[in-house]
């Protein structure tokens, strides 16, 4: 029986991935890369800044930082006006209709999070961010942390995630799985784990 619903934030409440990437087109270009939605979707998506930075440039520290918080930045800038994806309102409501739980679960920093939540006008009972918890997807412990905070065990939970790495994450702590075809291919989500990918959330009013 299904108690609670988790939810990632970016490419899965609202197709914030495009915003992404043209925010991090603008900060690697003067390093001389290119950023396209191949490298976008290979090099980037579903990964903790420190990570993509490092791994991209070698950037640590104070630069790095600096890097990323002009990326962020840039990308609330293009966020002003966001639209939950289809069909999220609907589920919430026949969610909470029927007494479930939900929250949101992500590596978005701080304040992209809450900017992006504002602006869905949306209000989770729960929000577990990777960087207060110590360590991001795709390594499970921030849906453990969900779990564990919403007193429910992996197999009374449904997640919804947007990238193979998400998916990893929530797989990796024992919850059933579905996949939002907002930037990934279905055979990479599937082959990660899922039990079964989503055009959108019009099509997850039946999981309940």
């Amino acid at each position: 029986m299904v108690k609670a619903l988790l939810f990632d934030l970016d490419g899965t409440l609202a197709d914030t991935d495009p915003l992404h990437l043209l925010a991090w087109r603008e900060v690697l270009r003067p390093y001389g890369l290119s950023v396209d939605p191949v490298f976008y979707r290979e090099r980037i998506s579903g990964r903790l800044n420190p990570e993509i930075v490092r791994d991209l440039l070698g950037l640590e520290g104070e630069e790095a930082n600096r890097l990323i918080e002009a990326k962020e930045a840039r990308f609330r800038e293009l966020a002003q006006e966001l639209e939950p994806t289809p069909g999220l309102r609907n589920l919430l409501q026949k969610a909470e209709a029927q007494g479930l739980l939900w929250g949101v679960v992500t590596n978005a920093p701080r304040e992209n999070a809450h900017h992006v939540l504002q602006a869905l006008s949306l209000k989770p009972p729960l929000l577990v961010l990777a960087e207060e918890v110590g360590r991001g997807k795709p390594d499970p412990l921030p849906y453990r942390v969900a779990l564990a905070r919403l007193g429910v065990a992996p197999e009374e939970a449904l997640a919804f995630e947007d990238s193979p790495s998400g998916v990893r994450s929530a797989v990796g702590a024992g919850i059933p799985t579905y996949a939002l075809l907002t930037g990934h291919g279905a055979e990479s989500l599937l082959e990660a784990g899922a039990k079964g990918v989503l055009r959108d959330f019009r099509e997850a009013l039946d999981l309940l």
